[in-house]
């Protein structure tokens, strides 16, 4: 009886560890994905400013452009 109880003790000690291994796991990886969702809409917001100053970088184009001179 003293062994089975001891045996049982044991196992729940393993649980508990394990449980709060687990934990610090999940706590760990969510850190890292809210660190990396907040990298993604950082470099969102970049890439949405370099099309913004590309897009007025180049001239507005009216209708066909012309054929190059040597036509």
């Amino acid at each position: 009886m003293q062994d089975r109880q001891g045996t049982l003790e044991a196992r729940l000690d393993d649980l508990e560890v394990r449980s709060a291994h687990q934990e610090k796991t999940i706590s760990e990886l969510n850190d890292a994905l809210a660190q990396q969702w907040r990298r993604i809409e950082f470099l969102e917001r970049v890439v949405t400013q370099l099309r913004e100053e590309l897009r007025n970088a180049q001239p507005q184009r009216e209708g066909e452009e012309p054929p190059p001179p040597h036509y």
